[in-house]
C-alpha cells in the first residue's frame, strides 16, 4: 500500500489533480450516445414530417387543379349567365394575391403550410343546409363519378361548391354551405387558402402520440375563375402520410434494425475495450508492479491491441529495462568507489591513529614511513576522485561535431620515452569526434600497453561503409584469457598496487559510446589489439 500511495503521490505531481473522466466513462458515454441516436433522431423528424405536410399540400394542389379546369369547362359549356357567377377575382397591381402576374400563361400555387408555425384549427365545422341552383346542381352531378374515382385513387376527400359554398358534388353533403368554414371563405372571395385541422378523433395507436402530424388533415380550398369571377370552389382534403405511422406499420423491420444497432454498439464496446482500454489497464498496472521493484514486470504485455499500443508498450519496457539497467550501474558502480574509497581511507586513518597514540615515543624513520603512507594513500584518494570526475564527464558527453584524424590527435599528446607509437596506414582518416576526445583515448591505450611491458605500437585505420576502423595493437605482455571478459568492468585492474585504478578503459568505452563508436578487445598472435570504430566524419 506505501509504494501504491507513493506511485499516486507522483502521478498526481506530474498531472495535477484536476478532475478527468475515466476511459471506461468516456467509451461508456460514445456507447450511450451511439445507441440514442436513433432514438434522439425520433424527436429531430419534424423537419420531415412538415415535408410531407408541404407534399401532401401539394399534392392536393395538383389533384384540386385538374378537377377545378374541369368544372370551369363545365361552367363555360352550360352557359351559365355571369350574374349566377361569384365575386371578382383580386388584382394587386396586375397580379393576383398569390403573386403570379395575369398577362402570364403560367400561375403557379406553392405549398405554404408549416406543422411548426402554423395553428391547428378544429376540426371541419358541418355543413348548412342550403338551397342548390339547379344549373350548378347539374354540373356536379355530372361530376360526381369523377370525383369518387379519383378519390378512391387518392384517398382525398373532394368537395366541389357553388359561388355561394354550397356542396354540389361530395357525397353525403350535398346541398349543404361551407361557406362560413374560413379557408372555404377565402376561396369564395378568390384567394387561395390551405389549412391545417384536427382529424375527426378516431383515435391512433399508441405510438401516434409523439408526432403532431398524426393528428391533423390538410385541407386546400381552390377558387376556380370563369371570365374573371369566382364559379366556385374546389375543396379538398386528406391525412398526410406519417412516418410514425410507416414505422409503426414496419415495426417488426423496426425492430430488427433496433437489435442491430444494440449489437453493433455492443460489438463496438467490445472491440474498443478490447483494442484500447484493456491494454492500458494491464499498462497501468506493469508500471506499478515495476515502480515496486518487481522484475518480472519488465516483459511485453499479453494483448496489444493495436499498433500504437503496442509502440507505447515497446517504448515504456524499453525505457524501464534501461533505468532498471542504469540503477543497476549505479548499485554496482556506488559499491565499487565505495570498495575502492574504504581502503586508502583506512590505511590514512590506522596511520593517523598510529602517529597520535605513540607520541615522541616513535623513531623519526618509522614516523616518516607511516607519514609517507598518509601522503600515498591520500594521493590515491585524490586521483580516483579525478579519475571519477573525467568518467563523468565522458558518459555524459553530448558530441561537438568536430572531426579530426588519428595523426591529428597524436600529435597533441607528448611523447612517451617508454615506448613508440607508429601509424601504418589511415592516419588521415576523418573521424567524428574532436582532437581532444580522441588524444584522451589513445593516451589511455598507449598508458595501458607501457605499463604493460609493450615497446611498440602500431595503429591501422581503414574506412568502410560510413564508418571507421581503428586497429590498436602493441607487443607487450598481452591480457590472460581469464581477465579479457573483465577489462572494460569500471575498477578492474591487476596493477592495483602499482597505482592502478581500472577506470581508463570505462573512460574511453565512455567517451566512445558518446560519440556513436565502440571498442572491442580482438584476438592477436602477440600482446593486445583494440579495435575501435567511429563514424567518418
Amino acid at each position: 500500500m506505501r509504494l501504491t500511495t507513493s506511485s499516486k503521490s507522483i502521478g498526481s505531481k506530474w498531472i495535477g489533480r484536476k478532475w478527468r473522466p475515466r476511459l471506461a466513462t468516456v467509451v461508456v458515454a460514445i456507447l450511450i450516445l451511439v445507441m440514442s441516436l436513433p432514438l434522439v433522431g425520433l424527436f429531430f423528424f419534424r423537419l420531415y414530417e412538415n415535408q410531407l405536410i408541404r407534399q401532401t399540400e401539394a399534392e392536393l394542389i395538383a389533384q384540386g387543379a385538374a378537377i377545378a379546369a374541369i368544372y370551369a369547362q363545365e361552367v363555360r359549356d352550360a352557359g351559365i349567365s355571369p350574374e349566377k357567377l361569384g365575386v371578382a377575382m383580386p388584382l394587386a397591381n396586375g397580379t393576383t394575391s398569390r403573386g403570379a402576374n395575369l398577362d402570364s400563361p403560367y400561375r403557379p400555387i406553392e405549398p405554404q403550410l408549416d406543422l411548426a408555425s402554423d395553428y391547428v384549427l378544429q376540426t371541419r365545422p358541418v355543413g348548412i343546409p342550403a338551397t342548390v341552383d339547379p344549373a350548378f346542381a347539374a354540373i356536379g352531378a355530372r361530376l360526381a363519378g369523377i370525383l369518387d374515382a379519383t378519390q378512391k385513387t387518392t384517398l382525398a376527400g373532394f368537395r366541389l361548391l357553388d359561388p355561394r359554398g354550397v356542396v354540389i358534388a361530395g357525397r353525403d353533403e350535398i346541398g349543404q354551405s361551407l361557406a362560413e368554414v374560413e379557408e372555404v371563405r377565402e376561396a369564395l372571395a378568390g384567394r387561395y387558402a390551405s389549412a391545417l385541422r384536427l382529424r375527426i378523433p378516431n383515435q391512433p395507436p399508441p405510438l401516434y402520440s409523439v408526432s403532431r402530424g398524426t393528428r391533423v388533415r390538410v385541407f386546400v380550398a381552390l377558387p376556380v375563375a370563369v371570365d374573371g369571377k369566382v364559379a366556385g370552389v374546389v375543396f379538398v382534403s386528406r391525412t398526410p402520410n406519417n412516418i410514425i405511422k410507416h414505422l409503426y406499420g414496419e415495426r417488426g423491420k423496426v425492430t430488427a434494425a433496433a437489435i442491430a444497432i444494440l449489437g453493433g454498439t455492443l460489438l463496438i464496446g467490445l472491440v474498443f475495450l478490447r483494442t484500447v482500454s484493456r491494454p492500458i489497464y494491464a499498462l497501468i498496472d506493469r508500471t506499478q508492479r515495476i515502480a515496486a521493484g518487481e522484475r518480472s514486470a519488465i516483459r511485453p504485455l499479453d494483448h496489444h491491441g493495436t499498433r500504437e499500443m503496442a509502440e507505447l508498450s515497446a517504448a515504456f519496457l524499453d525505457m524501464a529495462e534501461r533505468l532498471q539497467a542504469r540503477s543497476d550501474a549505479i548499485q554496482t558502480f556506488a559499491t565499487h568507489v565505495s570498495h575502492e574509497l574504504k581502503s586508502p581511507l583506512t590505511a590514512i586513518q590506522g596511520a593517523a591513529e598510529l602517529l597520535r597514540d605513540s607520541g615522541s615515543g616513535m623513531a623519526d624513520e618509522e614516523r616518516r614511513r607511516f607519514s609517507d603512507n598518509i601522503v600515498t594513500d591520500a594521493g590515491r584518494l585524490n586521483l580516483l576522485v579525478r579519475r571519477l570526475l573525467d568518467l563523468t564527464r565522458a558518459e555524459n558527453l553530448a558530441p561537438s561535431g568536430e572531426s579530426t584524424s588519428v595523426g591529428a590527435a597524436l600529435a597533441l599528446l607528448p611523447v612517451d620515452a617508454r615506448l613508440a607509437v607508429e601509424v601504418e596506414a589511415g592516419g588521415d582518416l576523418a573521424l567524428r569526434i574532436s582532437s581532444e576526445n580522441a588524444a584522451i583515448v589513445l593516451a589511455n591505450l598507449i598508458d595501458n600497453s607501457a605499463r604493460h611491458g609493450a615497446t611498440l605500437i602500431s595503429i591501422t585505420a581503414a574506412s568502410a561503409s560510413g564508418r571507421v576502423s581503428v586497429l590498436v595493437s602493441d607487443d607487450g605482455a598481452g591480457i590472460s584469457p581469464s581477465n579479457q571478459g573483465r577489462i572494460f568492468e569500471p575498477f578492474f585492474t591487476t596493477r592495483r598496487s602499482t597505482g592502478g585504478t581500472g577506470m581508463g578503459l570505462g573512460i574511453v568505452l565512455a567517451l566512445l559510446k558518446a560519440h556513436d563508436g565502440t571498442i572491442r578487445l580482438v584476438d592477436s598472435e602477440r600482446g593486445t589489439r583494440f579495435e575501435i570504430t567511429l563514424p567518418v566524419a
